[in-house]
């Protein structure tokens, strides 16, 4: 099955990004298109409260889009058990033309490898016939390997085979006088060799060329708990042929490079290189799941992604590069994104995406459940702070009470107040937590930048913590390089911005918003907006 087209938007996400994935999803879906809404990043309060308000779930959780094992067509294939005999691995690589095969257990849990050199190497390396005893081979497995038939001591099938294996090609005279208590013998259709030998206390005999036993010789095995075998090819092969009777458990690699679902395809394509094997195993929780061949290792297609709400690299989900990008909705600036095929791009200049997937899907005369459009009007409301941020536009509050109509909102102020004060949870957020809030980074020229944004109901909230939040901008500042780091601590009521900051470029900020006041923090009446209040003008005065 084709992977879902992804709608996701930025890091750190907020309302807007969320709501607007999942519009934008709806819209794509009821077009027949395979999408599926993701996030960047967790929930914020605000965002929590507006989905569990419409009992919508959070969209998938995307951590990055680089390609994983888990991205492959993986395929359980082919795979062979630790009772296997050699014999068995054998025909198996001839018959679907294999080179490695998996050894697993009833359970599914990978135990070990064989390959065909493994097979190769062992053939090569025999110079007589091994002991059987060592490797715990059965009279079952010989049997089959054989191709042979009981003729007695069909009971003692599961009976390892405790002696040495000997031809009986010698006179009888000088076999009785080479062979020992518990020995396998192969033998021929010579009847008194054979009684000979089951009298000297062998635990079996093997007759070849498809000779039969005679009663006597049945009835001293039988008196003897003995096995009697007969099997069609000749001394020779026989005698070859019965080394593979061992259980491919006993020689199979289980020193073993394994990958998991979850590795990043870099990962072990340098793994790969350093290691050499013709295959991996992918197992998961020591579970199975199949085969990678180095000689076959193709890269899966590209995850498709339609970003909303975004347009930079800073801000989208790690491993952006990987992906297929087709299509960007959003209404901030163009961010300097590069693709390297032709993209649908759609952004206007209003006060959210919401705005703009609502009437997308409205244009498209798409239906609208109460649900999606309660999203969307809340993603507005937020984004522009119930219409008072100067991004708001007459389009944003046409749209608004459109949607209001839909999602059936009687009271729209008290539901925008609820909105508004279910993300003015300073007090119950760490400094650390308050500073990452809805970050943003950019680049200007050569400096790093990342802006982020708390709005607040009651400005003074963020004054009393003012000394903690300064001390986790420098924390931040110096974590990640940043040449500056701002928070907009933003009165909703007051429509007003206290500005705090950690960086070596204050005087640029002395240039651009004035006073500072007691060197630590900038207030700034009317100014609700980090896209259009604060960005372009640290964006000139940067460059």
């Amino acid at each position: 099955m084709q992977k879902p087209v992804l709608i996701i938007g930025h890091k750190n996400p907020d309302t807007d990004s969320i709501c607007a994935a999942i519009g934008y999803a709806h819209l794509k879906q009821a077009l027949g298109i395979n999408a599926l809404p993701a996030r960047a990043g967790k929930l914020n309060p605000e965002t929590k409260f507006v989905l569990e308000y419409f009992n919508i779930p959070a969209p998938k959780l995307v951590v990055d889009l680089y390609p994983r094992v888990q991205d492959l067509p993986l395929k359980t294939g082919i795979t062979a058990h630790p009772w296997f005999s050699l014999r068995d691995i054998g025909k198996l690589f001839i018959e679907h033309k294999l080179k490695s095969l998996p050894v697993i257990d009833n359970n599914n849990n990978l135990l070990g490898m064989i390959t065909v050199s493994d097979l190769a190497n062992r053939y090569y390396e025999e110079l007589a016939i091994q002991d059987l005893n060592t490797a715990q081979v059965d009279y079952a497995s010989v049997a089959r390997t054989l191709d042979a038939e009981f003729c007695a001591g069909i009971e003692s099938a599961k009976l390892i085979v405790a002696g040495k294996v000997k031809i009986g090609a010698a006179s009888t005279e000088t076999l009785v006088s080479t062979i020992a208590e518990q020995d396998l013998v192969i033998i021929g259709d010579r009847l008194e060799a054979q009684l000979y030998s089951l009298r000297a206390g062998v635990s079996g005999i093997i007759l070849t060329g498809g000779a039969k036993p005679d009663d006597i010789i049945i009835q001293e095995a039988q008196k003897r708990n003995a096995v009697v075998l007969s099997t069609p090819h000749d001394t020779y092969s026989t005698a070859r042929l019965i080394n593979q009777s061992i259980p491919v458990g006993k020689i199979m690699k289980t020193d073993l490079v394994c990958f998991h679902p979850h590795d990043l395809l870099e990962d072990i394509k340098q793994k790969m290189l350093a290691t050499g094997f013709r295959s991996y195993p992918i197992v998961e929780n020591d579970k199975f799941i199949s085969l990678i061949d180095r000689s076959k290792f193709i890269s899966p297609e590209r995850q498709e992604v339609i970003l909303v709400d975004h347009n930079e690299r800073s801000q989208a989900v790690e491993g952006i590069e990987e992906a297929h990008i087709l299509e960007i909705v959003d209404h901030h600036r163009l961010g300097g994104l590069t693709t390297g095929d032709p993209l649908f791009i759609r952004l206007d200049t209003v006060g959210s995406t919401s705005t703009i997937v609502a009437n997308m899907t409205w244009h498209r005369d798409i239906p609208m459940p109460k649900e999606i459009a309660g999203i969307l009007l809340a993603a507005i409301i937020s984004d522009t702070m119930y219409f008072k941020s100067p991004t708001c536009t007459p389009i944003d509050i046409e749209t608004a009470d459109k949607l209001q109509a839909l999602a059936e909102i009687n009271n729209l102020q008290e539901f925008a107040m609820q909105v508004l004060q279910s993300g003015s949870v300073i007090n119950s957020l760490s400094a650390q937590e308050i500073v990452k809030n809805d970050i943003k980074e950019f680049v200007f020229a050569e400096y790093k930048v990342a802006i982020s944004q708390i709005n607040l109901m009651d400005g003074q909230q963020a004054l009393a913590k003012k000394s903690e939040l300064i001390a986790a901008l420098q924390e931040l500042q110096q974590q990640k390089d940043y040449d500056l780091v701002l928070l907009m601590a933003t009165d909703i009521l007051d429509e007003s911005t206290n500005l705090f900051f950690a960086g070596n470029e204050r005087y640029l900020l002395d240039n651009i918003f004035g006073e500072c006041l007691g060197n630590e923090y900038y207030h700034l009446p009317k100014v609700m907006s980090r896209k259009k209040q604060i960005i372009p003008a640290l964006s000139e005065a940067l460059r």
